[in-house]
């Protein structure tokens, strides 16, 4: 079956031109035009994955993003102005997947949307096998969780697909080019600072859990896995 892609967006204009987009590459494309009509029509879809614009009317974006993280890890990719460099940064941090700049071109969009579902699927992340277990820390492949202990981590795919790489070589410090050249492909226009939101939203989830010392950052280079407390 196709995915089933809900466009939220309070421009028609935009939809349209996304619905098409979207449906000529084969997805089955459901649409909403503010923040509680995207809520209610999440509940009622279940969609596969949400394109998301950040500024709308009754309910914003990253609002939308807080509500549908609170119980559920759908696929979320933001839409956001030039002028939203924070808005974009916060969106990471609560949860979404990735972003697109408005204006975009359709064909990006389609491209992004491809990528994420690829790695919400895909039977294992990409790279070296990741070992079942670090320290505390155990990654289950199969049900793309992060395990502490018994319990899961909450992460989005997105954030088990780089835990997973660093994962992979747990004494390796990763660049920030390495990271996004294997979560995305090489040329992929992904910006240093959403890995680092990654990362921080990746932290912060460990730590609720009593795992604080699951990634390292390496000054001047960039991230490796941490002992996750196994000192």
């Amino acid at each position: 079956m196709a995915a089933r892609i809900l466009i939220v967006d309070d421009d028609p204009h935009i939809r349209e031109l996304l619905a098409f987009a979207l449906a000529k590459a084969g997805y089955d494309c459901r649409e909403a035009g503010d923040g509680e009509a995207a809520l209610a029509a999440a509940a009622r879809e279940a969609p596969d994955l949400l394109v998301l614009d950040i500024n709308m009317p009754r309910l914003d974006g990253l609002e939308v993003c807080r509500r549908l993280r609170a119980a559920s890890e759908v696929p979320i990719l933001f839409l956001s102005s030039r002028d939203d460099e924070v808005d974009r940064i916060v969106g990471i941090e609560i949860g979404a997947d990735d972003y697109v700049v408005k204006p975009f071109s359709p064909r990006e969009v389609v491209a992004r949307v491809g990528a994420i579902l690829k790695r919400s699927r895909a039977k294992a992340p990409a790279g070296a096998p990741a070992p079942a277990a670090h320290g505390r820390l155990r990654l289950d492949r199969e049900g793309w969780a992060a395990l502490v202990g018994e319990m899961d981590a909450g992460l989005t795919a997105t954030e088990f697909q780089l835990l997973a790489i660093l994962a992979a070589s747990p004494a390796r410090v990763f660049t920030r080019d390495e990271i996004i050249d294997r979560l995305h492909g090489p040329g992929f226009a992904v910006t240093d600072r959403t890995i680092d939101s990654h990362i921080r939203h990746i932290r912060r989830k460990l730590a609720a859990l009593g795992l604080e010392d699951a990634i390292e950052t390496r000054a001047g280079i960039g991230y490796r896995l941490g002992p996750c407390g196994a000192r």
